[in-house]
């Protein structure tokens, strides 16, 4: 290279750094860009809620104002998980989409989603969103300027930040969320019958509405609005411990339940719910329908069928003693002088096909039934010591047995039962257990099977459940089963068994086992009548 080209590079180097140099010096002497103050600023929520209807010619509905002073303390003390029940036709989406805009007329750099059910209910949101910023007095310099910022799913209003996600964004809870950052997330009516009327379908619910906590940045707020559409509502103050809730779905969460009417049934909307449209609401909904979405209590949509509220609670264990020579089996101080227990197999993997159930019922001396145990059996497709798919099975019902003092188990044999009584036999055996084992094949359609069982114990609320007997699928399976329906009914199935079976009574016969004898002399017994003269 040349000498008279290196002194020309050199040059244009040291041009460079001198213009950097000047425009660095530059930018210190400038002043500081000053964030204009936002018009509401110092406005509530309530206020504006007030200053927006008198805009519109129209009065602000104590419960609209009830609403908003809810929603403003909550602001002010920093909660940030929210929960707000309102019933249906009560405008709540309408007030939170003015919660919205209010939001961003405070700070227009912020980030807010809005789920729905389905992408259409959002997007009424956004909508609504969109024509308040268009037509409030102190929203106009919200309005973008360019008119793709402006469409019906999304908007993104004027502001400072230099954000990737739009000011606010409308999805359909079953959309595509990831990558999406929030300062704000609204679950405006999540839940429906669409989301919710079957187990497959709530659980999808709560796996998606898992997954906003990776949307919504720290400190962020997360607002729920809606009714209960299930009993086994995302909205239910109390958990659900037969689906595996230790505690509510939204635990933690501020609640604001608003149901129609108050304990003293008045209407907390009488200039619109009057009393005579408040009954006829009644008898054109259904009380199911509507001590749900007006009364906001969770309950299935639809009458129970077999209502387990009619079962009888009770957590006495199981106590076998001997009394004068004899074995005596008792529960809450009852002797017990009946069993009955009854498998209903299936393969046991968890999310295929049926479950496979076993269950265990009493009888005491008065009559009375007591389920006290029902155990949902799962194998493991790679077993430590190799050990097979039905083998596990029989090993966990001859546990199961051993647990419950059962001197017997029937096995329905439908399908896949037919070589289980054998293998069964085989492990009762090696565990040292004398229990009878029946093999059962069933004729009846399940649907009557459960019906003749169930019905007329329920209905003279005969049948005692140990609590353990609450914590298990068998509870929401009596709930949601329907004669007809293609529902969950393998616990309903061996519990019918227990109850329409009769009790084994064995009798005296051959064997190194030991079986405890707690149900009195199985049979009789032989006596020696040949006296000496």
């Amino acid at each position: 290279m040349k000498a008279q080209d290196v002194v020309k590079r050199s040059g244009r180097a040291d041009t460079r750094r001198a213009r950097a140099g000047k425009a660095e010096a530059a930018a210190r002497a400038a002043p500081a860009i000053i964030r204009p103050v936002p018009l509401l600023a110092g406005t509530s929520f309530t206020q504006f809620v007030n200053a927006w209807n008198l805009e519109q010619n129209r009065s602000t509905p104590d419960l609209h104002l009830r609403m908003a002073r809810w929603l403003d303390a909550c602001w002010i003390r920093g909660d940030r998980r929210l929960l707000l029940m309102v019933f249906r036709d009560a405008g709540k989406s309408t007030l939170v989409g003015l919660f919205c805009g209010w939001l961003l007329g405070r700070d227009p750099d912020l980030r807010l989603l809005v789920l729905s059910a389905e992408a259409s209910l959002a997007t009424k949101m956004t909508r609504n969103v969109r024509r308040l910023i268009e037509r409030h007095p102190h929203l106009q310099h919200l309005r973008p300027k360019r008119r793709e910022e402006w469409a019906s799913d999304q908007l993104t209003v004027e502001r400072t930040a230099n954000h990737r996600d739009p000011s606010l964004l409308a999805r359909g809870i079953g959309g595509n969320i990831t990558g999406c950052r929030a300062d704000v997330v609204i679950c405006d009516d999540v839940e429906v019958p669409n989301t919710a009327d079957t187990p497959h379908k709530r659980s999808e619910l709560r796996e998606r509405l898992r997954e906003v906590g990776f949307v919504l940045v720290p400190g962020g707020l997360q607002l729920f609005i809606g009714t209960p559409h299930s009993y086994y509502s995302i909205y239910a103050a109390e958990p659900r411990p037969e689906i595996g809730e230790k505690a509510p779905f939204l635990a933690g969460y501020r609640r604001l339940s608003l149901p129609l009417l108050d304990e003293g049934e008045q209407g907390l909307w009488p200039d619109r719910f009057a009393p005579a449209a408040v009954i006829g609401l009644k008898e054109e909904s259904g009380p199911v329908r509507f001590r749900s979405q007006m009364m906001l209590i969770p309950a299935h949509t639809r009458e129970i069928r077999l209502d387990p509220d009619r079962l009888v609670h009770y957590e006495a264990p199981l106590e076998l003693r001997e009394v004068n020579g004899e074995l005596v089996l008792t529960i809450a101080g009852r002797r017990m002088v009946g069993a009955a227990c009854w498998w209903d197999p299936a393969m046991g993997r968890p999310g295929r096909g049926d479950a496979s159930v076993v269950a265990a019922m009493f009888t005491d001396d008065s009559g009375g039934y007591w389920l006290h145990g029902i155990r949902y059996l799962t194998v493991a497709e790679d077993h430590p010591d190799g050990t097979d798919a039905a083998a596990q099975l029989c090993r966990q019902v001859a546990r199961f047995v051993a647990e419950h003092e059962q001197p017997g188990i029937m096995v329905e044999t439908n399908g896949l039962g037919k070589f289980l009584p054998m293998l069964l036999r085989r492990e009762l055996a090696a565990q040292g257990l004398a229990v009878a084992v029946v093999e059962h094949v069933s004729t009846r359609r399940k649907d009557e099977r459960i019906l003749s069982a169930f019905d007329p114990l329920l209905a003279a609320r005969a049948i005692r459940a140990h609590a353990s007997v609450w914590e298990t699928p068998f509870i929401r399976e009596m709930r949601e089963w329907q004669p007809g329906a293609n529902g969950a009914d393998d616990g309903l199935d061996a519990v019918s068994g227990c109850i329409l079976s009769q009790p084994v009574r064995l009798g005296a016969r051959p064997t190194t086992l030991v079986r405890r004898a707690w149900r009195g002399m199985p049979g009789g017994f032989r006596a020696d009548t040949r006296f000496a003269p």
